[in-house]
């Protein structure tokens, strides 16, 4: 069902998101709106400098290059001036939304190669957590990666085919593959150490450290319906991190992988404990 952006406002203010929801063009962009204060400059350096010093050590080198392709660390990025890197790069370019938007219209921009990236920053009382994904989670945590080619393939295919397995009813499923993945992703290439490179972890100071250093953490190699069907931990640490050779093998898995199939054999059946993948 498609929701108007007034609509969507509404709904947007009544929970409380802080985004301004009322200025959202048809396809839910808003301008960036480059007028951020002194203060929200300095959180962002604040956030930038102590997660790189975990971000140099435990991320995957693709994100690191993106990183330092892009310019991220010493000012809120300028959307349009990162997206004319991005573009060069890989195609895909940057777009100012007020917060979350609705699924249509966010798996259609990625189809389209573009990201939706958060407008508004979090305040300094908000450095180790925060309930709505924001600027320094979306841009720091998302954009860098967008730089390697084969995960950009990944994330427009994503677009090109969540709404198909949403009709077929695959909808939970659907999201468990970009949380696995696009948010909690880790990779352990041949004979190289594990590296992580999701969005939520490079943009936790906390959970990084624990999804790649921790003999607590329950690492498993990654298999496409297996993902699909396992549950996930929306305001804690997940309970299984799922492991890729290369990320050859995510987009591989998607293109070839019997996507319908899995939705029609186990929609609406419990999902699968992280704990015992």
């Amino acid at each position: 069902m498609t929701i108007s952006v007034a609509d969507y406002a509404r709904e947007c203010a009544a929970q409380g998101l802080r985004g301004d929801y009322s200025v959202c063009r048809a396809d839910f962009t808003v301008a960036q709106g480059y007028n951020y204060s002194a203060d929200e400059q300095a959180v962002w350096r604040t956030l930038c400098d102590r997660q790189t010093k975990l971000t140099q050590r435990l991320a995957h080198r693709s994100y690191l290059d993106g990183v330092a392709a892009l310019g991220l660390l010493d000012k809120i990025p300028d959307f349009d001036a990162v997206s004319e890197k991005l573009r060069k790069a890989t195609g895909w370019e940057i777009v100012a939304v007020p917060g979350l938007i609705p699924a249509g219209p966010f798996f259609d921009h990625l189809a389209n190669r573009r990201f939706p990236v958060t407008n508004w920053l979090r305040t300094r009382q908000e450095l180790d957590y925060i309930v709505e994904p924001d600027m320094f989670h979306d841009f720091f945590g998302h954009v860098p990666i967008l730089t390697q080619p084969v995960f950009a393939d990944f994330m427009q295919m994503y677009g090109e085919k969540a709404e198909d397995m949403i009709a077929l009813g695959g909808d939970e499923m659907i999201t468990r593959l970009y949380w696995y993945s696009a948010e909690y992703g880790l990779i352990q290439e041949a004979g190289q150490p594990l590296k992580a490179f999701g969005a939520g972890l490079m943009s936790s100071f906390t959970e990084l450290q624990f999804a790649v250093e921790s003999k607590d953490a329950h690492h498993v190699p990654f298999d496409l319906e297996t993902v699909m069907r396992t549950g996930y931990e929306i305001d804690k640490f997940q309970r299984a991190y799922f492991v890729l050779p290369s990320f050859d093998a995510l987009r591989d898995a998607f293109a070839g992988g019997d996507l319908a199939g899995i939705v029609a054999r186990f929609k609406g059946q419990p999902a699968l404990d992280p704990a015992t993948v």
